[in-house]
């Protein structure tokens, strides 16, 4: 007869452990202090002889990471995966920025390099699998997540965009930040549409996401006026590049990215369990 699964929110109870089980205390990235991290580990993690999957959660500008972080914690049980919640700090670089991070590089700070040094770290010192990860975003990190996946899709296992405020689209003929086409002058790298191609991907909004007072973009072309209107000339751009999407426009909801996260964990566990 098997040994019953841990249950969730089972601890370690050990003095060292027990802050590195279940949802986990904030710890620094080592290797650039400024940025840290939370992560929810699964009771499954302190039998399982095979590294985990890890899920990734990246905050808005508002910067709640616990929270969404402990909006996954019946996901994580469930379905037996690492949630990692990275930190970006506001105010990194010039004081008071709330918005670096959401282009992945400013002042000299690479976005993009800080979580992939956090995954690495996460993978080092948990059973957990960090060559690719499921990535989610919402509102600023929603930003940050599609411009990753443009130079990073080799990593990703799948990709959920949330109501971005201002995206960008694929376009060899428009510069960073609307277009892609000086992505290898800019960070080293060109845009693999085949490897993006081969990501399950959702793009996710709220039905009511309509109000425009913070993500106007006068004299741009922002691909429509409300996220839900860039969120859909996004997935336009993305399907006539050949990158397929589940597209979920959930009714009754307005910009509120915790009440999404039902519907983004559906599509992750359906990741997980190969049905996407």
């Amino acid at each position: 007869m098997s040994s019953p699964r841990p249950s969730a929110d089972a601890r370690v109870l050990d003095p060292v452990e027990y802050y590195h089980s279940g949802p986990t205390a904030f710890f620094a990235s080592q290797r650039d202090q400024r940025f840290s991290y939370c992560l929810y580990v699964p009771g499954v993690h302190r039998t399982t002889t095979a590294p985990l999957p890890l899920t990734v959660v990246v905050h808005g500008t508002q910067r709640m990471a616990e929270r969404y972080r402990d909006a996954y914690r019946g996901f994580a049980e469930e379905n037996e995966t690492v949630v990692l919640a990275p930190l970006f700090p506001a105010g990194i670089g010039e004081p008071g920025d709330l918005h670096g991070f959401k282009r992945l590089s400013f002042r000299g700070v690479r976005f993009d390099r800080v979580l992939l040094d956090i995954v690495d770290e996460v993978a080092q010192r948990y059973r957990v699998d960090g060559t690719r990860f499921a990535l989610h975003g919402f509102s600023g990190g929603g930003q940050f997540v599609h411009r990753f996946a443009y130079l990073h899709a080799r990593r990703l296992s799948a990709l959920s965009i949330g109501a971005p405020g201002r995206v960008t689209r694929i376009d060899p003929r428009v510069p960073w930040w609307p277009g892609t086409a000086d992505l290898r002058e800019r960070f080293g790298t060109d845009l693999d549409l085949d490897a993006l191609r081969a990501v399950p991907v959702q793009m996710i909004v709220g039905a009511e996401d309509t109000e425009t007072w913070e993500i106007a973009e006068p004299g741009v072309d922002a691909g429509g006026d409300t996220r839900v209107e860039r969120l859909t000339s996004l997935r336009d751009n993305f399907e006539a590049h050949g990158v397929g999407v589940r597209f979920d426009v959930v009714p009754g909801l307005a910009h509120r990215g915790l009440q999404l996260q039902p519907v983004v964990q559906d599509f992750f566990a359906g990741v997980l369990a190969g049905r996407s």
